[in-house]
């Protein structure tokens, strides 16, 4: 599922009631959830973080930019940070499934329509940029609101969208793509501060002075410093002593965790630690943190540990907190330190017990139906899988197998998690074309309006149990695989997986067949109907396969 996170910072930090009515109106879009709300009366300046959706979030984050432009006056503003507009940045930033790319797009269809509806200057920055010394906010700031009527006169500061003209009210917004920044402490048995600085300055990517023997700083010909490089990229660090903790801490900023993850820097410090004599004791995550870089984290963990990864999500994060200390401190609580956890939606089928779902499925409510019980089959497939390869890992005799079946292991849990994401988002495109059937029908424009969202809401409701068709193929393909070289006494529950695998696929296809009724692009019912009828023929021959095997080996 695609997540995307905003952080718009606002141009007020002591009026509350502002604060609310900006806050009220985020959490009034569906699909977005606010994560925090950080003001500060010095800087006269509020950081917000919302996360979800792509579409939803930049719905978000428009409306706050209006309500903030209508509440915020800049030609009253002071405050210590540096500020350019009453909603001065608005970065995207993406969280999973979604790429730099696509965050930098959606940075141009916010800035586009902020600059159409609003009247406010807007200037892409970072990875939206549309000129590489814009890359850079600072220079995109510089001057701040005070230099924009001058900006207005010189062509080279024409904005990206909006008018070239000085907003008094307003001032103007940057809007921007960039990575995650990781607030991440390490915790060390000491109480000084220099050591835990040396440290810092060693791991850096702006690295360190070198000194002579002297100890006095080295400079080159030219009489500038030698400086060391420090051994991360987009890692900036200090060391610090933290009264409360009574200890030294390193404490860092990774702004690109997909180069620098937070495990490797941990991994790191601990080998420099112990040459100078100091022991690691945990460490400590500020703020909330994507997902993936602790899944990241507990794999790293894991097979360094020669154990599988094929295992459930929350038992990989377990292993990333316990391996990474990140309880030295205090608990450490995955449902509220864990972005997707964080914003995950409360009423989610997939949270429900086994009684309770089918419960809910023996009941008159449209939904859930086929297309979630075929999402759950495929599921239960890449579940068995992982059982059974998990069964093989380390068993006498299956030793020629072992990296074999460990990925299979990790191949069938990722098939169940993104069949068990299908469950739910069956179940919402279904309500999302039941939303758009109730839609008015009385006038020409609403007819028209109507019938263009049902087109769009009955594709969407296809394309899910499409979705769980190809993830069938992929179980059935894993389900072949692991009956060949697993644990010969799990070969049962090979086989149940090429069964659940083949019922779940004609579940999904059963789906698409009649939704398709409702389809009038004839294209897109030609396309779907050949690429189903293909997958679903390809799946039915690997079970035959399969049962043909595994009932010739069991008898």
């Amino acid at each position: 599922m695609k997540l995307m996170e905003c952080v718009p910072n606002f141009s007020e930090g002591r009026d509350h009631a502002v604060l609310d009515a900006i806050a009220n109106v985020i959490k009034g879009v569906k699909n977005v959830t606010l994560l925090d709300v950080d003001p500060g009366a010095d800087t006269n300046r509020t950081v917000f973080t919302m996360a979800g959706e792509p579409e939803a979030v930049v719905e978000a984050a428009f409306q706050a930019i209006k309500k903030a432009a209508e509440l915020i006056d800049m030609s009253k503003h002071h405050g210590e940070h540096p500020r350019m507009g009453a909603t001065d940045v608005c970065p995207f930033i993406p969280i999973s499934d979604m790429t730099m790319e696509e965050c930098a797009q959606w940075a141009k269809v916010l800035g586009e329509r902020v600059g159409k509806e609003l009247n406010i200057p807007v200037y892409l920055y970072e990875n939206a940029a549309t000129k590489p010394e814009w890359k850079n906010l600072a220079t995109v700031r510089q001057g701040e609101y005070e230099a924009l009527p001058e900006k207005a006169k010189d062509p080279y500061w024409k904005p990206d969208f909006g008018p070239h003209e000085f907003n008094p009210k307003s001032g103007a917004t940057a809007i921007s793509a960039r990575e995650f920044l990781i607030a991440y402490n390490i915790n060390l048995n000491t109480r000084d501060k220099k050591k835990a600085h040396e440290l810092a300055l060693m791991i850096r990517e702006s690295g360190r002075p070198k000194k002579g023997p002297d100890g006095k700083q080295l400079k080159d010909s030219d009489g500038n410093k030698v400086i060391i490089p420090g051994l991360f990229q987009f890692c900036k660090a200090v060391g610090w002593y933290i009264d409360s903790y009574n200890r030294a801490q390193i404490s860092i900023n990774l702004t690109n965790y997909k180069v620098t993850p937070p495990h490797l820097v941990l991994e790191k410090v601990r080998e420099l630690a112990a040459e100078m004599g100091i022991g690691i004791t945990g460490s400590e995550l500020v703020g909330l943190i994507p997902k993936a870089a602790l899944l990241d984290a507990g794999i790293f963990y894991l097979k360094r540990m020669g154990e599988s990864a094929g295992i459930p999500e929350r038992m990989i994060l377990e292993t990333a907190v316990q391996s990474m200390g990140l309880t030295d401190l205090g608990p450490f609580d995955l449902d509220k330190k864990v972005i997707e956890y964080a914003i995950a939606r409360q009423d989610a089928l997939v949270n429900l017990t086994l009684s309770d779902f089918c419960d809910l499925l023996s009941t008159d409510a449209p939904a859930p139906g086929g297309g979630s019980v075929a999402a759950l089959c495929t599921a239960m497939s890449g579940a068995l899988t992982a059982m059974v390869s998990n069964l093989t890992v380390d068993k006498k005799g299956y030793e020629q197998v072992k990296d074999a079946v460990l990925a299979l292991a990790e191949k069938g849990q990722s098939v169940k998690d993104k069949a068990l994401q299908c469950i739910d988002r069956d179940t919402d495109a279904f309500n999302l074309m039941m939303d758009a059937m109730r839609l008015p029908k009385k006038t020409e424009e609403e007819i028209a309006l109507r019938n263009a969202r049902m087109e769009e809401t009955t594709q969407k409701a296809i394309l899910v149990p499409f979705e769980t068709l190809e993830l069938s193929l992929a179980a059935v393909e894993l389900s072949r695989d692991v009956a060949k070289v697993g644990n010969l006494n799990a070969l049962s529950d090979a086989g149940v997986g090429a069964l659940t695998a083949l019922a779940g696929a004609k579940a999904a296809y059963y789906n698409i067949l009649i939704n398709l009724k409702g389809i009038t692009t004839q294209a897109f019912i030609d396309d779907i109907l050949a690429k189903s009828a293909t997958l679903v023929s390809k799946i039915e021959a690997l079970a035959a396969e399969v049962e043909q095997d595994i009932q010739t080996r069991l008898k």
